[in-house]
């Protein structure tokens, strides 16, 4: 098993999800196995169902009975756990955070700090990778992946810069990217910006959005009554989507109720009313944990 990932909030989100020691288990973000393995110390006759699309996810597999590894998208949970048998779970826990692994790993191309391919796949069988993106898509359609996703104010002029400089040679690796974009990188400020560029990228070579909703909108339907749904959150656009299901039950946030005022379609109450984040002693031992939020809901009757 290959450690790569410190957890983030590891004690705080496995306690959310209320472990009954013959309960079972889904984490929908394996990784290195970080909360697997903790919540694995607090089930007896349970079982725990882990996914991870992630070939690399599959060297780190427990071998344990209770453990089950499905190497796929968490976006397609719900049918792998109903062919496994598992019509209902205690608890779903989902980190959305990229791992420190593929932040290090040069090749994977996630981070602006490393030398390496421009790819970013979390799925190395993806076809889309981010060089495709900012070598073939016109300037318009990055401009929006930069503003819509990667909250860039002057989105139109950083895709315009990444066309004029991808017609004089092709932007293929991270630092082809860095120094495309160093007309237009504040100083002092280059890593806020290289982070938000970075990121846009990856969400849409992922897909990261429409997984999460589509992950979302299968909890109520495969957990129990009572049953705890924990997620933690790295960036604003998915924090959103995620406070906002979880206080409405859809994505824009909207309360529905009915002729009589009384609010209906809840699927979840709110555990923890104000968001968990990390103290200071992790932020000091990890750095990336400062984005972190957790939310923590209950399946409602």
């Amino acid at each position: 098993m290959t450690d790569y990932h410190n957890p983030v909030l590891l004690k705080e989100s496995v306690d959310g999800l209320n472990i009954v020691p013959e309960g079972v288990y889904v984490d929908l973000t394996f990784g290195s196995g970080g909360h697997s393995k903790e919540i694995l110390k607090r089930i007896k006759g349970g079982k725990l169902i882990a996914f991870d699309h992630d070939i690399e996810a599959k060297q780190n597999v427990i071998n344990d009975k209770r453990f089950v590894f499905v190497n796929g998208n968490f976006r397609f949970f719900k049918n792998f756990l109903l062919y496994l048998g598992f019509k209902k779970v205690n608890g779903i826990i989902a980190d959305l955070g990229v791992s420190s692994h593929h932040f290090d790993e040069k090749n994977r191309g996630f981070s602006f700090r490393n030398s390496g391919s421009l790819d970013m796949r979390m799925n190395s069988s993806s076809k889309i990778t981010a060089a495709h993106l900012v070598n073939t898509l016109s300037t318009e359609k990055l401009s929006n992946i930069f503003f819509t996703f990667g909250e860039i104010h002057n989105s139109r002029n950083v895709a315009a810069l990444i066309e004029k400089v991808r017609n004089s040679k092709p932007i293929e690796t991270t630092f082809d990217l860095c120094d495309a974009l160093l007309p237009l990188t504040p100083k002092g400020k280059e890593n806020k910006f290289l982070a938000k560029v970075f990121q846009a990228l990856r969400i849409v070579v992922n897909d990261e959005l429409n997984a999460l909703t589509e992950m979302l909108l299968q909890t109520p339907e495969m957990l129990r009554a009572d049953g705890r749904l924990v997620v933690i959150t790295y960036h604003s656009l998915e924090d959103r989507l995620v406070k906002n299901y979880f206080r409405s039950g859809n994505f824009e946030g909207k309360i529905e109720s009915d002729l009589y005022g009384n609010i209906i379609g809840l699927p979840f109450s709110i555990i923890n009313n104000k968001v968990i984040t990390p103290n200071d002693e992790e932020i000091n031992k990890n750095s990336r944990a400062r984005s972190a939020k957790l939310r923590i809901a209950k399946r409602n009757e």
